[in-house]
């Protein structure tokens, strides 16, 4: 059995989710540099396009032929603008097991794209790559990026203490770190069932930010 994810392209009814090209470097940059995106990640500040050529071209293949993870960029159906990235990470071929997280440009919150994507992914991980558990990871503030935890089936499993760092703007412009928890998700085959459709009944694609 395969323990590398194939370059893929997976589509929903809005999105097309599809290996980052080098086309996707200003866009990938603009996104990154978002105040969100900051706070709740470990992206470097400010994040040049320089860094996101490194990342398209040498870090996301690494990745995914080291058998460590996938990077997918998330981009609109109709304009094929990039929208967010989906990422997989630590991933364990033997357990097939890994670890999911989202990011959704700041234009683009408030249509649902973060779990439309990351249910698509995970119906995907389940059905042809045939795994077994997905798990995600929330910074214990982060409402938002818990809410699409919850709408794709996630269950809470319980809190990393003090084991996620976030960040926080200071008064004179920089980052500072600062240590929170991490509320720890999982996603198995059978928690999907229903997810689909109860996000296309509900209309759950209402007017949040979606990050992780």
């Amino acid at each position: 059995m395969s323990s590398t994810f194939p370059n893929v392209s997976i589509s929903t009814e809005r999105l097309v989710l599809r290996p980052l090209d080098e086309d996707d470097v200003p866009a990938l940059a603009e996104m990154m540099n978002d105040e969100q995106i900051a706070a709740w990640t470990d992206v470097p500040q400010p994040f040049t396009e320089q860094s996101a050529r490194h990342w398209i071209t040498a870090y996301a293949p690494a990745e995914r032929t080291g058998g460590r993870g996938l990077d997918l960029a998330v981009t609109e159906f109709l304009t094929q603008r990039l929208v967010g990235i989906v990422q997989l990470t630590r991933t364990d071929w033997h357990v097939r097991s890994t670890e999911l997280s989202y990011i959704i440009a700041p234009w683009a919150r408030g249509e649902g794209y973060a779990s439309e994507a990351a249910l698509a992914t995970a119906q995907w991980l389940f059905g042809d790559q045939k795994f077994e558990r997905i798990e995600i990871r929330t910074a214990a503030d982060n409402t938002a990026s818990q809410q699409v935890a919850q709408k794709i089936g996630g269950i809470s499993e319980g809190v990393l203490r003090n084991a996620c760092i976030v960040h926080v703007r200071a008064e004179d412009g920089t980052w500072t770190d600062m240590r929170t928890d991490f509320i720890v998700w999982s996603l198995l085959p059978e928690d999907l069932e229903g997810a689909d459709g109860e996000l296309a009944e509900t209309g759950e694609f209402t007017s949040y930010s979606d990050w992780n």
